[in-house]
């Protein structure tokens, strides 16, 4: 039944490699098999794009293939499914799902066929690792501090927090009762931002005059076009984008009376971004993104400054509202505003 097809997996979509694993995974009399079984698995773990909770495919754009009722998602929780049994696959498996579940939105996935595929994948996934209910105790230690979670009831998560010490430190985490519960670990630390960071998300940050009283000066009343150039290096529901602005600063454009109309015609706005709402505070410009496709986009807005003075900023934030960790930062200089 194969002999008519070109076995080339490489240059197939990921449905056509998950669908040629299954194949392989099944058939075992299929002449090398098992060179062909670990070829499939390096192509699609070479594929597999993790940034931190989340999970992606480098292919994601080619793979939304609707006509065939196939889509990112679908092939997100069909490829914990076809991997589950894979000793391979074991120390991945967990990561996948929670993965998988990052990408529902609104509590699904996008198709009713993915839906449908990942009621399967969590429930095989459940009767797998989590057969046993969680109850007794957690105890976490970290150098030479022990805190301890009890599991009652309908209690689904424990958050434990122990502050940095020292030099180099081992963190233990041991259950006493029955079950075994997942243990997510997320080191954050306050530094100083001296350069762009990128973790899921890039940013860029450039302020241009649109009106200026002396040139190379900013002085008050003047007014300036902020320009963000964003790249998302995977797809991502909820992102949010902040950007402050000094203090005493007004954003043009909200249609309030005595702000100009004609200063923010040229604002650009660039990608195939689905924004579901905009803030223009006092204190920063924040725009709110339904969903953001890998790749990049642009937003531009019009600031007026109303005060002079020297005005230190916070760094320019972008992030995944619930993936915290992919997120990018961009230092900001101190703006100075002379009086006229």
């Amino acid at each position: 039944m194969l002999t008519s097809v070109a076995v080339e997996p490489t240059l197939w979509p990921t449905s056509a490699v998950i669908d040629w694993r299954n194949v392989l995974q099944r058939l075992t009399t299929i002449p090398g098999r098992d060179q062909k079984l670990a070829q499939a698995d390096s192509i699609l773990r070479s594929r597999l794009n993790f940034q931190g909770t989340t999970m992606g495919f480098s292919t994601e754009r080619n793979d939304a293939l609707w006509w065939l009722m196939i889509s990112p998602d679908s092939n997100a929780v069909r490829a914990v499914l076809s991997v589950m049994e894979s000793p391979r696959w074991q120390p991945d498996i967990s990561r996948m799902v929670r993965g998988a579940l990052g990408r529902q939105q609104y509590g699904h996935w996008t198709t009713t066929v993915a839906n449908a595929w990942g009621v399967l994948a969590m429930e095989k996934f459940s009767a797998r690792f989590e057969a046993t209910p969680v109850t007794g105790a957690t105890q976490s230690a970290y150098a030479g501090q022990t805190t301890s979670s009890a599991w009652d009831g309908d209690k689904k998560e424990n958050l434990q927090n122990f502050p940095w010490a020292e030099g180099r430190q081992d963190l233990t985490v041991t259950q006493q009762g029955t079950g075994k519960p997942w243990a997510m670990v997320r080191a954050q630390a306050a530094i100083p931002l001296k350069e762009p960071f990128s973790s899921g998300f890039k940013v860029a940050r450039t302020v241009t005059a649109v009106e200026q009283a002396r040139k190379g000066v900013w002085t008050r009343g003047d007014v300036a076009r902020v320009r963000l150039e964003l790249e998302a290096q995977s797809d991502m529901t909820w992102v949010v984008v902040d950007d402050p602005i000094p203090a005493g600063a007004t954003i043009l454009g909200s249609g309030l009376g005595g702000q100009s109309e004609s200063l923010v015609q040229d604002e650009q706005q660039e990608g195939y971004v689905w924004k579901a709402f905009e803030e223009r505070r006092f204190d920063g410009f924040i725009a709110y993104y339904r969903f953001v496709p890998k790749g990049k986009w642009t937003v531009e807005y019009t600031v007026r400054f109303n005060n002079p003075g020297l005005f230190q900023l916070p760094a320019t934030h972008v992030e995944a509202m619930y993936a915290p960790e992919m997120l990018g930062e961009y230092p900001n200089r101190a703006v100075e505003v002379k009086a006229p």
